[in-house]
């Protein structure tokens, strides 16, 4: 059996379950998600635990009996707590600010970027240079984090542009000949 579709998800008392054929919605206090079933796949709501359960033992359906179970945990945790992912914007001049629905960025081009909010996040700006992009979707947290990151991804020569917090770069050398060391330096 799969180790993570094995184990059963704890359902908090102020969440709600509901399995659909299909489907399985999950309600909680910071809102409403519906998460797709793989054939194949059923659950099983039971004293307060959600457990997955697949049909046979072939190669796919083991894989869809852990994904399954995944993604019915992110939905649990996502109505309960949320997801949220931070983002660093390193340069001089590059900051960022929320104007209603969209976030505009100046990232070193001729004109500022603007980025529309998506439906279901929100986004915070912190000290101009850092960007929290929060919900309640993790898919969808990450998509909007990743297609921040895209507009100016990091250099690695000068390290500048959108990193998150925490992402460790590899610095590349420049060339030789700039720094006065290579073999034509005299």
């Amino acid at each position: 059996m799969s180790r993570v579709g094995r184990k059963a998800i704890a359902i908090p008392k102020d969440v709600k379950v509901q399995i659909e054929g299909s489907s399985l919605q999950v309600q909680g206090p910071k809102g409403k998600l519906t998460t797709p079933v793989p054939p194949g796949i059923s659950f099983k709501l039971e004293n307060g635990q959600l457990s997955a359960a697949r049909s046979n033992d072939e190669r796919q359906q083991r894989a869809f009996h852990g994904l399954a179970r995944a993604l019915a945990q992110n939905a649990v945790k996502g109505v309960t707590e949320g997801f949220s992912k931070e983002l660093d914007i390193v340069g001089v001049g590059y900051r960022a600010l929320v104007e209603g629905k969209k976030l505009v960025l100046s990232l070193g081009f001729s004109h500022a970027v603007n980025y529309p909010i998506p439906e279901g996040i929100k986004i915070v700006v912190d000290k101009q240079t850092r960007v929290v992009v929060s919900g309640i979707d993790r898919q969808q947290v990450g998509q909007v984090a990743a297609e921040i990151r895209g507009l100016r991804r990091p250099d690695p020569y000068k390290q500048k542009g959108i990193r998150y917090v925490g992402e460790r770069l590899k610095k590349k050398a420049g060339k030789a000949g700039a720094t006065g060391t290579g073999a034509g330096a005299k």
